[in-house]
């Protein structure tokens, strides 16, 4: 019974782990941070393994980022000591177990952490997820009000942010005009080399290649899932599909402002 427990309280740790590293990486991503660093800062601040890259110091450097990250420092250290202490308590429960309870404790221990894993790995649950997330944040912190010194966020959830194209993304190796990305509500503000070099107002010819950090503005829920497209036919249909939303949104707003005209003029 007690090792079921300790298996249960590790379970519960984990899960709570995973929360506080997924709500710490969005807010760094508020802060102007492309999803995949936001992500990786996060994960790394959180278990305290601390690696010393030049995208650290950027992190550390910024007073937000900064006090999200030390946060993140003192629950990890909190949450490392509940592990060990509820693996220890898992240990000690099965001294004396007879081999049908060991098997049930293995399956329970299992069976949590593919759940887990199915659950945290799940975009239909991180996209649900993210949007109530940034709804805490906007109510409840003042986060877009604090950080003037790098990238702004906008109200109504629209945002300037970064984006680091990889070898597999859906954007690598295009030029603007072929993506066609203001059609999704998304404006590509200037790229930066990995050399360094910012090229700021892009134009439809210019291409955009691994390696390269896009200065992008739109919804950062649809720069997120752009930043997670990847090339080939699921991500051409993917573009489709932000496209048909997009020209949705635009209808619903005309019709929304050819309501609110009429009923002034009346």
């Amino acid at each position: 019974m007690n090792a079921l427990v300790g298996v249960f309280s590790l379970l519960v740790a984990l899960a709570l782990s995973l929360m506080v590293t997924r709500v710490a990486a969005l807010a760094l991503m508020f802060t102007g941070l492309s999803r995949e660093s936001a992500k990786f800062q996060a994960r790394s601040a959180f278990t305290g393994v601390g690696y010393t890259t030049t995208e650290a110091e950027t992190t550390v450097n910024h007073p937000v980022r900064r006090q999200i990250i030390m946060l993140l420092m003192l629950m990890g250290n909190v949450g490392v000591a509940t592990v060990i202490a509820t693996i220890m308590v898992s240990v000690s429960g099965t001294v004396g177990s007879t081999w049908q309870q060991k098997l049930l404790i293995a399956a329970s221990l299992c069976g949590g952490l593919i759940t887990l894993w199915f659950f945290f790995s799940s975009r239909w649950v991180e996209r649900h997820m993210n949007r109530v997330i940034a709804w805490a944040l906007k109510t409840f912190t003042d986060l877009d009000v604090r950080d003037y010194v790098a990238l702004l966020e906008l109200s109504g959830g629209y945002a300037v942010s970064e984006m680091i194209v990889e070898p597999q993304d859906w954007l690598a190796n295009k030029p603007l005009m072929e993506l066609r990305l203001s059609d999704e509500g998304i404006l590509i503000l200037g790229i930066r080399s990995p050399e360094g070099i910012f090229h700021g107002t892009p134009r439809g010819d210019d291409s955009i290649h691994a390696g390269d950090t896009l200065i992008v503005y739109g919804n950062i829920e649809d720069i997120e899932q752009l930043d997670r497209r990847r090339a080939g036919w699921s991500g051409d249909r993917e573009h489709r599909e932000a496209v048909v939303e997009q020209e949705e949104l635009e209808q619903e707003d005309a019709e929304w402002r050819e309501k609110e005209d009429s009923r002034e003029s009346s």
